[in-house]
């Protein structure tokens, strides 16, 4: 059952008689639908309608991140995992990156990342992120650079997922060939199309890969869950 309250923004609230206490709200292009149990009154609604776009719009926030938030969290990673030896001169989203998740200049300490992976997962950002730092240490992919990422425990998890999402998508990406030599940055051209959001995956984390693509074109940027019997935070 639809509800005909009016809400700011294309909200559509569905009502169902079998949900009994669960409330969610996850986003369908440029819509956002919000799931209520059936009895729920109209000041209910209002209210837990509110919240559930307050969560969403703060889950993308954390999956969206700048490029002045990429470059702090580009000094944590380096910290944590490298020592603080690598030392980014920038860091950035790009969107004319269309076989690379990454790419770094090591001569000048630039990194770029692509902006497909905005919404994905932060563990698979970190990677990539972590990935080309290890490039300004080491800018080729043989033993000593994959030393360099073993402390990082989701590398082939977050491998994984990406791999999933470029299958599922039919995109040649890859993380192989992505150091480059002084001032050989691509030429910009454009934003990118978004990647298709259905598709099976070859991959063993097939379920995740489904999930980051959809977050990756964000037409299904976040799902969030709470009861309503429990009364929102803030």
């Amino acid at each position: 059952m639809l509800s005909g309250a009016p809400y700011q923004g294309a909200v559509e609230v569905r009502r169902s008689a079998r949900r009994k206490r669960t409330v969610s709200a996850y986003r369908d292009g440029d819509r956002t639908v919000v799931l209520l149990p059936g009895r729920m009154t109209q000041t209910e609604e209002k209210r837990w309608v509110g919240v559930m776009l307050e969560r969403l719009a703060a889950q993308e926030r954390r999956r969206r991140p700048s490029d002045e938030d990429l470059a702090v969290r580009a000094r944590e990673l380096s910290a944590r995992y490298l020592d603080g030896r690598a030392e980014p001169a920038s860091v950035r989203w790009v969107a004319n990156q269309n076989t690379r998740w990454g790419s770094c200049t090591p001569v000048d300490g630039t990194i770029r990342l692509s902006t497909r992976l905005r919404g994905m997962p932060t563990y698979v950002v970190d990677y990539v992120l972590l990935h080309e730092l290890a490039h300004l240490l080491v800018p080729g992919h043989g033993p000593r650079f994959w030393t360099l990422l073993a402390p990082y425990p989701r590398t082939e998890r977050a491998r994984g997922y990406l791999e999933g999402v470029a299958a599922a998508s039919g995109l040649a990406m890859s993380d192989e060939a992505d150091t480059d030599p002084a001032g050989a940055e691509p030429p910009r051209t454009g934003a990118e199309p978004p990647a298709p959001t259905r598709g099976r995956a070859p991959s063993a984390d097939t379920r995740g890969a489904r999930k980051g693509t959809a977050a990756a074109d964000g037409t299904r940027a976040g799902t969030t869950r709470d009861r309503a019997a429990r009364k929102p935070r803030g």
